[in-house]
């Protein structure tokens, strides 16, 4: 049954733990503090987490990028710190920066990489040919790279990490800084991948729609160990009743304990002035919120009531809302310089 279990896992980490030394006289960064997860073959798994989270850490190590201080991990069933050679056979990646020389053509580009990982010129071509088509490239194949919109420049990122074919896939931050339409455009790929071809691919992202719509299953990660984990759908209903969201026209430090005298709403938080709160009974709830903070002479600029998001679910087992949780702009795999400041 063991051996039936590890067949049907793609990607496997075992109390993983990574520190980093940040200087003479400086204290150590613990970036990992015992990260476990799994994920199936053929899924989309989501590693969803702020900035210093641990996540890029966490795909370094199982990229062969990194080594855990202690720890297992195995992608599609080969020990990462035994076999790292196998396993980036096994691997493709895309980072959060571009991989491609922009003074080369996709179709120099995508046979390049076709080469380097050991095709023959003739199958390299032949791949080319099926990515340029499959990514709607055909038509720019022979321009130039620096001469891409920002979501053909993604586009070619994803199909240089598909060349030979990969068993896993690891997407860094895929769809940062693209527009609407090329989001859209990146997400249908995403899920043509572990539709269509089985192929299992982990993505990290700061997107909370794109988790929910994009992942099979989930693992939160905070302060480097998973809080939570599942589907999009089991986290969600793990948290009874509505959520209440309110915006205040300013700061005001008393609201907090103004709605903690509401009956009807627990679970109470307030990040600048945005107060959140759960409810089993929205209908009654929101009157009595924005009743409450009317008296106290709180001034209100918007009141919603939503179902629970995976914002909701982050903000139960991490005690502070996601886009709270991390301040700095994204650091993705290529942050290799300054490890400490990659995790």
């Amino acid at each position: 049954m063991a051996a039936l279990r590890r067949a049907e896992t793609a990607l496997e980490a075992v109390d993983l733990i990574k520190t980093y030394s940040t200087g003479r006289n400086k204290p150590p960064v613990r970036a990992l503090r015992g990260l476990s997860f799994h994920a199936a073959r053929g899924t989309v798994f989501g590693l969803l987490g702020p900035n210093g989270a641990g996540k890029s850490t966490t795909v370094k190590i199982l990229s062969t990028l990194s080594a855990a201080d202690r720890g297992s991990a195995r992608v599609a069933g080969i020990d990462v710190a035994a076999q790292p050679d196998r396993v980036r056979r096994t691997i493709g990646v895309v980072a959060q920066r571009p991989g491609t020389d922009p003074m080369a053509t996709a179709a120099e580009n995508l046979l390049l990489a076709g080469r380097l990982h050991g095709m023959s010129r003739r199958d390299a071509r032949a791949r080319a040919g099926e990515l340029v088509d499959r990514f709607g490239l055909t038509d720019a194949a022979h321009r130039l790279v620096r001469t891409y919109s920002g979501g053909m420049a993604r586009k070619l990122d994803v199909a240089l990490g598909l060349m030979h074919r990969p068993q896993v896939l690891f997407l860094d931050e895929p769809t940062t800084g693209l527009d609407p339409q090329a989001r859209s455009e990146m997400w249908d790929e995403i899920a043509r991948l572990a539709a269509d071809e089985r192929m299992t691919v982990l993505l990290t992202t700061h997107y909370l729609d794109e988790a929910d719509r994009l992942a099979d299953r989930i693992a939160i990660v905070d302060h480097g160990t998973v809080v939570a984990a599942g589907t999009p759908e089991e986290l969600k209903s793990g948290l009874r009743g509505d959520a209440v969201l309110v915006e205040l026209a300013g700061a005001e430090p008393r609201a907090r304990a103004v709605l903690e005298r509401v009956p009807v709403l627990r679970d109470i938080t307030m990040d600048g002035c945005t107060v959140r709160g759960r409810t089993d009974d929205g209908a009654r709830a929101l009157p009595a919120v924005l009743a409450a903070l009317d008296e106290a002479g709180i001034a209100v600029a918007s009141a919603t009531l939503a179902r629970p998001s995976l914002d909701d679910v982050y903000l139960r087992h991490a005690g502070r809302g996601f886009e709270a949780a991390g301040d700095e702009a994204p650091k993705g795999l290529e942050a290799t310089r300054n490890p400490e400041a990659a995790k």
